[in-house]
């Protein structure tokens, strides 16, 4: 049996202000001829297809879309969609019925049964293969907010301890259901123990003092965990078999090297046999000049002798991306005025100005100036940061007891229900 692993769309984001509707169609019609070649059984979205929690008509019919022209070119294809801390788990369920005549089946949220008791079963998916037979079961765990996972009385961490709960009794089910040589595998949207994360373009879950999970969340008879949130593809704790597949487009100028790919994953009986990454290719560059923050006037030389000849006959939404990276020493009122000009009849969009103060001669201000989506995206405890290193050029004092009084204060929010559709 063959899986395809995907994540984190982020349909309808936008680029500091620029539509990526362009690059997000290119994506899916990639992921269609992908498909077609590798013939998968099942195909896994991991979470965040949406970039928002209402997200644009345009954006909605890009998914609905693509799930009814896989459903033409794979007729057999189980697909399974759980939601992301970005996605809204009411609108994403919203089309459940209709998907269900596609074989799709979507997780928004944690079903409750009328008296409110975790409903477990229907969390439990079986992937069938072309001929129609169960060749695993998934474990189709969504973005976990705190009032979602069972209580354990006397933990001393209750998330992560009702996280670890919840997919126990999932796997207690998936046992139960599976015949022997079906294999188990396990989706999550969450942040482990250890991977690296994409500081500009990723929500951090924070949860009370740890919203890192450990990597034995996930028992030894899961065959494959398809984890979605983090934007760099990596595996988790060294094993092959538990791993973020990483964003298929890079989010913010911070992913300009990632590696984007999809996991395909062939399982042999109870086991992943082979796991494979197959590249995703971008179809929009992001170019950074220059690449270390630089002198203005050294740095509008470089704009004006840039030969980027090779974009000039395509259309532009499919023009390249721009950072352009100063140093200042002093206030600049006219900088993107002298940076448009020196950029003057080129192809490419200007994205985004990235100045840092000097400190020392040749060294710029770890505290660069950020735009409003990259302080959407950022924590508070970072941006604490850096506002102490512009300021008074050190760490603040006593910072751990004032990081750990915001997380109180973040997980009294997280457990208020009233909000339950704002991604944390």
């Amino acid at each position: 049996m063959r899986l395809l692993h995907t994540s984190d769309w982020h349909l309808g984001q936008t680029l500091h202000d620029f539509d990526r509707s362009y690059e997000h169609q290119r994506f899916l019609d990639w992921l269609l001829d992908t498909i077609d070649a590798e013939r998968p059984d099942a195909l896994l979205v991991a979470g965040d297809l949406f970039d928002t929690a209402n997200p644009s008509a345009a954006a909605q019919r890009q998914l609905y879309r693509f799930l009814t022209a896989a459903r033409e070119r794979a007729p057999r294809l189980s697909i399974v969609l759980v939601a992301g801390n970005h996605d809204s788990p009411g609108r994403l369920e919203a089309p459940a019925p209709f998907l269900e005549l596609f074989e799709a089946t979507v997780i928004g949220h944690v079903p409750r049964k009328a008296d409110q008791s975790i409903d477990v079963e229907r969390l439990v998916v079986p992937l069938r293969d072309a001929a129609g037979k169960v060749g695993a079961w998934c474990l189709a765990i969504p973005f976990l907010r705190p009032s979602d996972v069972p209580r354990v009385e006397g933990a001393d961490d209750p998330y992560q301890a009702g996280v670890a709960e919840l997919y126990r009794q999932a796997l207690a089910v998936a046992l139960a259901r599976r015949a022997p040589g079906e294999a188990i595998v396990a989706m999550g949207h969450c942040h482990m123990v250890g991977c690296e994360v994409s500081e500009l373009s990723e929500r951090r879950i924070v949860v009370g003092g740890a919203e890192a999970l450990p990597t034995r969340l996930f028992d030894a008879s899961v065959a494959y965990a398809a984890l979605g949130h983090l934007h760099l593809a990596q595996s988790v704790g060294g094993a092959a078999h538990v791993r973020y597949c990483g964003s298929p487009l890079p989010l913010s100028f911070a992913e300009l090297n990632y590696p984007h790919q999809v996991v395909c994953v062939d399982l042999d009986g109870e086991r992943a046999a082979d796991i494979r990454a197959i590249p995703v290719p971008r179809s929009v560059p992001l170019l950074r000049v220059p690449e270390r923050h630089a002198p203005l006037d050294e740095v509008l030389a470089q704009l004006a002798a840039l030969n980027v000849s090779e974009f000039a006959d395509l259309p532009p939404e499919a023009r390249p991306y721009l950072e352009v990276r100063v140093r200042l020493d002093a206030p600049e009122p006219g900088l993107r005025a002298r940076v448009e000009a020196a950029l003057e009849g080129k192809p490419l969009r200007l994205a985004r100005i990235d100045p840092a103060s000097g400190r020392e001669a040749g060294e710029a201000s770890i505290a660069a100036a950020l735009s409003l989506a990259d302080l959407d995206r950022l924590t508070p405890e970072t941006v604490f940061a850096r506002l102490c290193e512009e300021r008074i050029g050190a760490e603040a004092p006593d910072r751990e007891a004032l990081v750990a009084a915001l997380q109180t204060a973040f997980l009294e929010l997280a457990m208020d229900p009233v909000d339950s559709e704002v991604p944390a």
